[in-house]
């Protein structure tokens, strides 16, 4: 459960209550904390919303004083939230969010206030650089570089460099401050960084172009003739692809690369030196076509979601099915959540990463309103009831798409993108037991499991597709099908995720939770191939609206088992159950 503003409603410890979540983001302990948390004025779309005594609610208190209120409300929170058995994990802003002027003009408050003024050596030890401009990104010609951004009105966004080691020792400092104020752990944002011309940039890139690359190399790829003096005048990190070039793809990969390294730095190495279960998670962002928006595209395999407890990905609002997929395989089966932007679809929300392996999460629930915070309860509920279905289950699957990772770090998006997306979502609405899985991390065993294999290439013959000697299910194509082990074995659980919904129609705007109305899948057939040498037991279905699990009809023939599944709403689940 995650909550950036309503954590401060008096009803917000009951629904926790309610819910009962096992993890429950909330708090701020990062850059946005510093920047805010002391600061009389409140910027448009930040400061106020943010932090729960934000500039005019503390009507005449000092700096100083608002600082220890925010900080106080937060180890209250803490303490009030393990006492209903829930893991804290606190947010942290990783890069961005340095409000306010480096010099004495523009409004009062922000970070650079903090930094010079208000900042407790007692609590948070020295200073690791006498000036705040010290730790920030700078342009080419050494003056700091910020960002316009009408929800920080009136303040400038800055950034603090991952490269910069001052920075670092400052993202440390808060970590510890973090910890000593009882959290479990810190999900982790804004992994951003810009055009950074500072020193540290400059020298960290032209170490990794050394490391990776020869001379010749380098003169032959990037036309660079003598490395050490070479003056770059950009050294960018994402950028639009449409104008990319070799050297733009290989600034990128750095940018990632740093990132990673700041991030095992400070939270694995540094974190959990200081408390060694810390639960550590970084907060990214992938929009379609991703991954021209994914935080860590370039980052090689190896290091990809190394030491990091779970992970949460922002996906917008379009159907995230096939990325719920490739995050589960590159993360090798550790939890995962993605955050999407609305409020109404919540049920299937919650039902399509339940679905595929992921931890179904509740963002910003707004759950002063009757009917979210009833769905969020149910659904919660069913899951813990069901615990055996979803914890540490692994997926079944009897096709895989491999996800072109080899050809996107090779800066091939343009050939490798469409092509992915539309064989994924045609094998999607064939109801094909489809994993996703990096081509660069899939092993010869991994693919000898599949009966099919397709790739980038197989949109040139999809047309021609058949689909035989796979399960068959007769249903609507706004029905995705995914399948899982039980970690206790015993079965297999077909699950049935259903996209279908009456939208409003213009100018008509759904505005919550009631306005999801699902259209009710009325049933399917279902004729599922069966593990080699498997005999059924029963079949029994599941849903969120009827958890009591009903038996179904069936027969086996031919190593299939086939029957009807009952008319369902959003979300069902079918368990197959073997005999014992």
């Amino acid at each position: 459960m995650a909550h950036w503003t309503d954590y401060v409603d008096p009803g917000y410890l009951k629904f926790i209550e309610d819910a009962q979540p096992e993890i429950v983001q909330v708090g701020f302990y990062g850059a946005d904390f510093f920047s805010l948390a002391h600061t009389p004025e409140t910027g448009k779309g930040l400061s106020g919303p943010l932090l729960p005594h934000h500039g005019g609610a503390v009507k005449g208190a000092s700096e100083a004083e608002r600082l220890k209120a925010n900080s106080d409300f937060y180890r209250k929170l803490n303490r009030e939230l393990h006492q209903r058995g829930v893991k804290v994990i606190g947010h942290f802003a990783m890069a961005k969010y340095l409000l306010g002027e480096p010099g004495p003009q523009g409004p009062q408050g922000g970070f650079f206030r903090f930094y010079r003024d208000l900042w407790d050596e007692k609590e948070l030890g020295p200073r690791p650089a006498p000036d705040p401009v010290q730790v920030i990104e700078k342009n080419a010609d050494g003056t700091p570089l910020f960002t316009p951004d009408d929800d920080a009105a009136p303040f400038k966004v800055y950034y603090g460099c991952n490269a910069n080691p001052h920075w670092r020792a400052v993202l440390k400092a808060w970590v510890k401050r973090g910890i000593d104020m009882g959290l479990d752990g810190f999900m982790i944002n804004y992994f951003y960084r810009n055009n950074c011309l500072c020193e540290y940039c400059k020298r960290g890139f032209k170490q990794h172009l050394k490391e990776h690359f020869s001379a010749s190399a380098l003169r032959r790829q990037f036309g660079i003739d003598n490395l050490d003096t070479h003056e770059f005048a950009e050294i960018v990190a994402r950028h639009d692809f449409k104008a990319t070039t070799p050297l733009r793809i290989e600034m990128q990969r750095f940018s990632d690369i740093t990132n990673k390294q700041a991030f095992d730095e400070v939270f694995i190495q540094y974190g959990r030196s200081l408390k060694p279960d810390l639960i550590v998670a970084q907060w990214l962002h992938a929009y379609q076509p991703w991954p021209t928006s994914d935080e860590r595209a370039m980052l090689p395999t190896e290091m990809w979601g190394k030491g990091e407890d779970y992970l949460w990905y922002s996906v917008g609002q379009e159907e995230p099915t096939l990325f719920l997929r490739y995050i589960r395989a590159s993360f090798e089966d550790k939890p995962y959540t993605v955050g999407k932007y609305e409020s109404v679809r919540i049920r299937r929300s919650m039902a399509e990463l339940a679905a595929n392996g992921g931890a179904p999460m509740g963002r910003y629930v707004r759950f002063p309103d009757p009917f979210a915070r009833q769905e969020h309860v149910r659904y919660y509920q069913f899951i813990k009831r069901h615990d055996d279905v979803y914890r540490a289950n692994l997926p079944h699957a009897e096709a895989v798409l491999l996800y072109p990772r080899s050809m996107i770090h090779r800066g091939q998006f343009h050939e490798s993108l469409g092509a992915f997306q539309d064989v994924g979502m045609r094998l999607l609405d064939e109801h094909v037991l489809l994993d996703v899985v990096p081509d660069e991390l899939i092993t010869d065993q991994q693919l000898a499991g599949y009966k099919r294999v397709y790739t980038v290439s197989s949109r040139d013959h999809m047309s021609l597709e058949k689909y035989d000697g796979f399960s068959r299910f007769e249903g609507p194509k706004t029905v995705r099908v995914s399948a899982s082990r039980p970690a206790a074995g015993g079965g297999i659980d077909l699950h049935f995720v259903n996209y279908d919904r009456e939208a409003p129609k213009p100018p008509a705007r759904a505005a919550g939770a009631a306005d999801e109305k699902p259209i009710a899948v009325p049933g399917m057939k279902v004729d599922f191939i069966l593990p080699s040498g498997a005999q059924v037991g029963k079949v029994v279905v599941i849903t969120p609206e009827q958890p009591d699990p009903r038996e179904v009809e069936f027969r086996v023939e031919g190593g299939r088992v086939r029957f009807a599944l009952p008319g369902f709403l959003v979300y069902s689940v079918a368990r197959v159950q073997f005999a014992r």
